[in-house]
Order: structure tokens, then sequence, then C-alpha cells
């Protein structure tokens, strides 16, 4: 575990979410706790009126797209990655196409598409004309961007469920410090489908309604969708007179259950020990948690129990009751919130929403509320995702 010696920079994000479309649109609704897109509605699982967050913002039409990559999913993909085209192909002069990495973490892909086919093939012993199995395909969202830019470097999905497209991030950074690239697109989409909401309510995971990440009350996340694109470069730009960099990331795995995470959390805190490790920094120099806080029994009983014993005075929010969960999305774009909180200019921090009514079981933490600022101005913020498998990361943003 050794730092990396060549710094690797963070650009300003694409991110579409619930809580709206660009960093400027979300930066608003993010520190001031307010979600259009999280709404209660039965149209995923027909049996019950549920809590997810949606993105409201109009998608792009592909319909210039081979049939493969036509999907909701590529759609929400390019509606992110747009924001940051001008400045992507502005990177991309002078750099060989075959330089250009392309690596992003997806969980459902076209799977909205082949929900959509089987009703079709029910009812009418045929697939319809729009659907082509390929859609289905989990490399599809990283082959689509990198074909949609032209570039021939690296290309491929990370499906890690919930830790994806934070994966996805680490894997730019590794590459970048081994040469094999000068320019990486990283980050993540997934989009709401019945199957995966169905899925998690087999699981009992799942709340009717809004989330209550740590709450004594908790009873299941809310499901979301997203897609957050990152330019990952070895040259520096500048936010508000400051460079971001992803100083630091962790990586372990578990293998301890297949949904459960280990409950001493060993691995969540090797991650993070390894994070901290290659930032060069400590835990008292971490401001701001975002936590994976997906309010289930078992993860936040876990994740507090890490969180207090390293970071005992860091202020801390889980941000899925402002997006739902957003499975594989969601690594990338709670790091993007981490961005958004590190460049704020009034060093607000992303709020905790829920009823102030922690578990006397779990060790307390320090949740940021909506009129919050940071003492002193941000250095360092820390993002952690835990998935599935026992799979772990962390990633730590720097303004230096």
């Amino acid at each position: 575990m050794r730092p990396s010696s060549i710094p690797v920079f963070i650009q300003t994000p694409g991110v579409v979410c619930a809580l709206g479309s660009g960093v400027e649109d979300i930066r608003e609704h993010l520190f001031s706790g307010q979600s259009v897109g999280m709404y209660a509605n039965n149209t995923l699982f027909p049996c019950q009126s549920l809590m997810s967050g949606h993105v409201e913002t109009p998608l792009p039409e592909l319909l210039s797209c081979p049939l493969a990559q036509q999907t909701r999913n590529n759609r929400l993909l390019l509606a992110a990655f747009r924001q940051i085209e001008k400045n992507t192909r502005q990177a991309m002069s002078g750099i060989p196409r075959h330089r250009i990495a392309t690596i992003l973490g997806t969980s459902t892909s076209g799977v909205e598409e082949s929900e959509s086919a089987v009703r079709h093939y029910l009812s009418n012993n045929a697939f319809p004309e729009s659907f082509h199995y390929s859609q289905q395909e989990l490399g599809s969202p990283s082959r689509f961007l990198a074909e949609y830019l032209g570039v021939s470097g690296p290309t491929y999905t990370v499906a890690t469920a919930c830790t994806s497209s934070g994966k996805a991030m680490i894997t730019g950074a590794r590459l970048l410090a081994a040469d094999m690239c000068d320019l990486a697109i990283v980050g993540g989409v997934d989009t709401l489908t019945r199957f995966t909401v169905g899925g998690f309510s087999a699981l009992n995971a799942i709340s009717a309604a809004r989330c209550l990440p740590f709450s004594r009350h908790r009873s299941g996340t809310n499901i979301g969708e997203a897609a957050t694109i990152f330019l990952l470069t070895k040259n520096a730009g500048r936010e508000n007179g400051k460079e971001i960099r992803l100083a630091g990331w962790g990586e372990s795995s578990d293998a301890y259950h297949i949904s459960a995470p280990d409950p001493a959390g060993a691995g969540a805190k090797r991650a993070i020990e390894e994070a901290l490790h290659r930032a060069n920094c400590s835990p008292e120099d971490i401001g701001y948690i975002n936590l994976h806080g997906t309010a289930t029994i078992y993860n936040d009983a876990m994740e507090s129990r890490v969180i207090s014993s390293l970071f005992p005075r860091a202020l801390v929010s889980s941000t899925k009751p402002l997006t739902g969960h957003t499975l594989a999305a969601a690594a990338a774009l709670e790091a993007a919130f981490v961005w958004i909180t590190l460049t704020d200019a009034q060093q607000r921090l992303p709020p905790h929403l829920w009823d102030n009514s922690p578990d006397p079981d779990n060790p307390s933490l320090h949740f940021a509320n909506i009129s919050m600022r940071s003492v002193s101005p941000l250095a360092f913020g820390l993002s952690v995702s835990f998935a599935f498998g026992g799979n772990n990361i962390a990633l730590i943003l720097q303004k230096t």
C-alpha cells in the first residue's frame, strides 16, 4: 500500500439524479435537503406504493445509435456525460485515442428493455422490434460511450453491485498511475427497474416511506436511479481556485455473506485505512464523510461501529434519503457529493435527513444538519460504499 507517485485529478463531474441535473442545480438541492425526484408510486412494484428516487430531467434520444445501444440506461448516461462533453473533448486534444480509457459501473444496463420485451413476448409470442438482446449486456454503457467518443483505450464495465462505480473510479486511477492511459472517463449509471425493486423487496430491505439511515425506526432503503461521470487526468483542473484530487482509495472483499456485511466491519475498516494511507492523511484530516447509510439493520450497525472507531469526531451524513440507493451508480454519485462539498464557497455540508432518533444499540455518530457549516475549510472528504458479497471501497478526495 504505497501512495501513488502520480497525482490523479478530478474535473467537474456530470451528474443526473433525483436531486436534479448538473453540479450547480444539485448543489443547491443537496444542501437544502430538497429532492423533487423522491416520491412514492406503484409503477415499479404494483403491489405497493414505494418511495423511490426518480430522474425528472428529460433524457436525450439515441435513435441514431445501433439498436443494441438504445436503452434508457445509456440515455441517462449520455445526459450526464453531455454536461462535461466540451471539457472532455478539449482534454482529448492531442491524446491518441488508444490512450483514453472508458471505465463505468452498472448493474441494470438494459434490464428495463428486457422486462418490457418479455411482457410483450408473453402477450404476442414475439419480441418487439425495438428489442435487441445485447441491450441487456452489462458491458453496454462503457462500449456505448467509447464508441460515442471514438476512443479505443481500455473499455469495460465493472459490476460489483453497490461499489461498481467507485471501483470504476479506482480502476481509472490505477490505469493512469500505471501509464496505461493519459485520460480516464469513469463513473456509473443505473436506472429504476422492477427487477431490482422486486429483488430488494424479497430481501425485506425496502421502505415504503422515505428511508431513515441509522434511526431506531428505520425499515429499509429506497431505490433510486442516477448517472455520474468524472474525467480523471494527470493534469490539475481548478474549481474556485482550488485543485481536486482523488488522493486515496482503498478496496477489500470480505466474502462473509452474499448480502450481509461482516458485523465487525473488518473489511470496511481495511479499505478505509488503505485509502488514508494512500492519501497520506490521518483520520483527523477528514472533515466530512458521506456514509453508505442504507437504513438497513446490518449495514447501519456495521458502518456505525467502523466509522465511530476510526473517526470519533467527524461530521457525517447519508444522502440516500435525497436520492434513493442508486446501486451501481451510488459510489460515484456520492463521491460527486463530496466533490461538491469540497468546492462549496459557503462551506455547507450535505444534511442527514432523518427523525433524530438514533438506534441505542449502535455507536453514535455526528450527523450534519441542514443549517450546518464546516467550522474550518475542508481539505479532505471521504466516501464509503459497501456491496453484496462483502465488497468494500473508500474514496478520499482532496482540495489543494
